[in-house]
């Protein structure tokens, strides 16, 4: 059993490690098509954002709080839940369909709402984009269902795996838009020079990516013995439940995607002149590579020990469990900003393999700003899932309006402040700072809920990282300051070669650091992240 569950984590982490890797590959391919300064640019990231926004606000966080946990619970029945399994994916099926006809309908008003500022032109392009998107709602409420059912049937590898399909759909896609209608790393195909097919090629591939993430889980179905009946008739799959246990987490998405409207516009007033809306979104994508790898993984050691803790009334566990993972997360995260900060213009290079070398910087500047919201936001996932683990899902509803708060006045504060080339950078600091403070937040309340939460503890351990990230860090910035003196124009190939050694560095440094302050911490990451990937010795 427990070299199964090894051999099974090691099968999740692998798809999910490839499946970010290929989706930095996307994004690096899609910079080289259309730009990342680019008015087009945006257009086709605010396009193909409203999928993802309609689907979350909508039916993610009912999928994610009732029906899900009701599947995993239908799981055990005689028929290994096939009848609530078949109720539940037909009436995501019609329920999604509606939506996505509802989104449909209401694009024009949708693409307009989140970017005010464009010009009629960059609307239109925007809307073009989200009529190929938007059927993207459908299929991600299927992936999500069948995924589950999958996992309730310990069958965990497709899920994780399907995802890698999906972004090599979306690459071959993004190839053949370029092979038909050329490159354009610097961003200079107008609004006006789009034509019918080549908006085609591009919003409908990255359609074609998310479909094939939903329909290949149909054959690991098939195989886990599943089969798939619709079923109209839906008393009994927990929508009553839905307003009660869901309504708090719905709330909180609902106000972040409003907090995301007005950031939004403000950051879309600098396209074409500066970082705007997709440089953002890439600039989050690499701040994710870390956190999806590392602080996910060490973090999901620990929930389900969370819930059993509470559960069971032993909240000394339950605080020394919450305590483990926010220091040993804090360990990773501390290292990996350090990385992005010093690394910046070499991964603004990489990002964008082609353009121009006045591009380099700008989108540098704003990877810098943004990565002190990496480790805060780490934090959070932990806070938040902690709350979850205690059946509390409305004290992170007030902590994040604090945070929205704060951020949507910032942002919109940067307006007065800065031109629309920093922009892009401000609306970062923005969101470092209010995540920061939103995580303080957080942390007071869980510790009003709980009694403690092992400050002191923790303090000394985020003390020592920083004492142990000095060295790194100054090794850092010397490898990037002799790098660009060395190449000023910084070409792909002195951008990999000077990320590699300065990874190399800063990581031997940081660690060597740690295990010379004695980090108790460094050990039990290394335990967790080899259980994890598989390793049982």
């Amino acid at each position: 059993m427990a070299s199964g569950l090894l051999r099974a984590s090691a099968v999740m982490a692998a798809g999910t490690v490839l499946s970010r890797l290929l989706g930095f590959a996307k994004a690096v391919l899609l910079v080289a098509a259309i730009g990342q300064t680019s008015i087009s640019a945006d257009a086709f990231a605010n396009g193909n954002m409203l999928p993802n926004t309609v689907y979350v606000i909508l039916m993610g966080g009912m999928l994610n709080a009732v029906l899900v946990p009701q599947i995993v619970k239908a799981a055990t029945a005689s028929d290994g839940g096939l009848g609530y399994i078949n109720k539940v994916m037909t009436f995501v099926i019609i329920t999604l369909t509606a939506i996505t006809t509802l989104a449909m309908v209401s694009a024009p008003v949708l693409v307009w709402l989140f970017q005010l500022s464009w010009s009629t032109e960059q609307l239109t392009l925007s809307l073009a984009f989200a009529y190929w998107c938007i059927p993207q709602i459908i299929f991600y409420g299927i992936y999500t269902v069948m995924g589950e059912v999958l996992n309730a049937r310990s069958v965990f590898g497709p899920y994780t795996w399907a995802p890698v399909l999906n972004n090599l759909i979306s690459i071959a896609g993004i190839l053949a838009f370029m092979v038909m209608f050329g490159a354009d790393p610097d961003g200079l195909r107008g609004v006006t020079d789009w034509n019918a097919l080549s908006i085609a090629v591009l919003g409908g591939s990255a359609t074609l990516g998310v479909v094939a993430q939903a329909l290949i889980l149909f054959v690991s179905w098939r195989k886990a013995g599943i089969t798939y009946r619709p079923d109209f008739v839906w008393r009994g799959i927990g929508l009553g439940q839905t307003a009660k246990i869901a309504g708090w987490s719905l709330a909180t998405i609902v106000i972040t995607t409003l907090a995301g409207i007005v950031t939004g516009n403000v950051v879309g007033t600098a396209t074409g002149e500066g970082p705007s809306t997709i440089a953002l979104q890439n600039a989050w994508l690499i701040l994710m590579l870390p956190h999806s790898v590392l602080a996910v993984t060490l973090a999901t050691a620990y929930f389900t020990r969370l819930s059993e803790s509470w559960r069971d009334g032993r909240v000394a566990d339950f605080r020394s469990d919450f305590s483990s993972s926010l220091r040993q997360i804090s360990l990773v995260m501390v290292l990996a900003s350090v990385l992005i900060f010093t690394g910046a213009p070499f991964l603004s290079r990489l990002m964008q393999l082609s353009a121009s070398a006045e591009l380099i910087d700008p989108f540098a500047l704003v990877l810098q700003v943004y990565v002190f919201a990496l480790a805060p936001f780490s934090f959070l996932f932990v806070v938040q899932r902690s709350f979850y683990a205690l059946s509390d899902t409305r004290t992170p509803f007030f902590f994040t309006i604090v945070q929205v708060l704060v951020l949507v006045a910032l942002s919109v504060a940067g307006l007065a402040v800065v031109g629309p080339e920093h922009i892009g950078a401000w609306v970062a600091g923005a969101y470092a700072v209010s995540t920061a403070f939103q995580v303080l937040l957080a942390i007071w309340l869980l510790r009003r809920r709980i009694g403690s939460v092992d400050g002191r503890r923790i303090l000394r351990s985020l003390a020592t990282f920083a004492l142990a990230a000095i060295p790194a860090l100054a090794v850092g910035l010397w490898v990037a300051h002799v790098s660009r003196q060395m190449a000023p124009a910084l070409g792909v190939g002195e951008a990999l070669v000077a990320s590699l050694v300065l990874v190399a560095a800063c990581s031997a440094l940081y660690l060597l650091s740690l295990a010379g302050l004695r980090s108790p911490e460094l050990r039990e990451v290394v335990g967790v992240l080899r259980r994890r990937f598989g390793r049982s010795n």
